[in-house]
């Protein structure tokens, strides 16, 4: 029962979708503009790069939130499995921000609530999100390979850290548990960026630039 507790928390807090609001703010429905998508990428296409950003941040820190009353409701009580209940409230974060019930189940990709959700995790799985996803972003300009690879990293990071003892307490059961939900994120994203990973192996995926102009969407 408290799994699925921690999954709605994440989901409602999910349902923010800062993207729309921030659009319909300046007097535009993001979803039909650029990719259609509520997310931070579609927002800085069509709106520019401060736009993002406030997207980005918005958009992760609901995960964050989320996790945080996570922690402070079942940390006392749960201590010995208190990642995996993280790790369930970001995936119902993730569900709430790509599935919104009241947008016809129409949100985002998923990234920057993925993003919130591993800065909120454990300090280890900062440095590789962040190096991972700006070193192949600012190499390639591709934001889906940086947010794919980030995915591959953060399942092999929790496998290795779990097996290592990083989360203390956790029995292996809950472990391996932990390591399904991460897998089936991964499995969530990749099929979420399907068309961009069409694009990428045949070469006309579309660049994004954090400070140049974007350019329109065809």
């Amino acid at each position: 029962m408290v799994r699925v507790i921690c999954v709605l928390i994440g989901y409602l807090f999910g349902l923010f979708q800062t993207a729309y609001f921030y659009g319909r703010a300046h007097g535009i429905d993001i979803r039909q503009h650029g990719s259609g998508n509520s997310g931070t990428t579609n927002a800085l296409r069509v709106l520019g790069t401060k736009a993002g950003l406030i997207v980005f941040a918005g958009d992760c820190l609901k995960c964050m939130a989320a996790v945080g009353i996570t922690r402070l409701v079942f940390g006392g009580s749960h201590p010995d499995m208190i990642y995996l209940l993280c790790l369930y409230t970001g995936a119902g974060a993730i569900l709430g921000h790509n599935y919104p019930f009241y947008m016809g189940f129409k949100g985002g990709k998923g990234i920057a609530a993925t993003a919130g959700m591993v800065l909120s995790f454990h300090p280890y799985f900062i440095v590789m999100g962040v190096l991972v996803f700006f070193g192949i972003f600012l190499t390639t300009h591709y934001v889906s390979l940086g947010s794919l690879l980030v995915y591959l990293g953060l399942v092999i990071e929790m496998v290795v850290c779990g097996q290592l003892g990083v989360f203390a307490g956790m029995t292996q059961e809950q472990l391996i548990e932990m390591y399904i939900l991460a897998f089936a994120l991964a499995a969530l994203a990749y099929w979420k960026h399907r068309e961009n990973i069409g694009r990428l192996i045949h070469g006309n995926e579309r660049k994004t630039y954090l400070f140049k102009k974007n350019k329109p969407e065809n």
